[in-house]
């Protein structure tokens, strides 16, 4: 497995250990429509939270979160609406970005950004 995918992973497993230590019920994780994915959907005080999550080393010019560009947003949304479809119990959706920030194999930050857009 390359080391982009492995420090993915590394901050998927963050990000989902995270969200159950606020006290989230994870509902999905990787969950598909098509080729449209949503890394974790979560649910918290009565809020359906579609997050997704990104991961970069030290060494990146970006923070995390700054990867998460207009196509991407658009992506989700569409995901979102596929899986709240046939859900009428979710009526509030918020869209969140958990940025996990790591210094080699190490999680050095996790920032939550909560209605990260619309």
């Amino acid at each position: 497995m390359s080391k982009h995918n492995e420090i993915g992973i590394k901050g998927e497993e963050t990000a989902a250990t995270f969200l159950l230590n606020k006290g989230y019920i994870i509902i999905e994780r990787n969950w598909r429509a098509g080729k449209k994915e949503i890394d974790i959907i979560a649910f918290k005080d009565n809020v359906l939270a579609i997050i997704e999550i990104k991961t970069r080393s030290r060494d990146d010019l970006l923070f995390p979160e700054e990867a998460v560009n207009k196509k991407k947003k658009e992506n989700l949304k569409a995901a979102a609406a596929v899986f709240v479809s046939d859900k009428p119990q979710y009526i509030n959706i918020r869209y969140d970005i958990i940025s996990v920030l790591m210094d080699r194999e190490t999680v050095k930050e996790v920032v939550h950004f909560e209605e990260a857009f619309y």
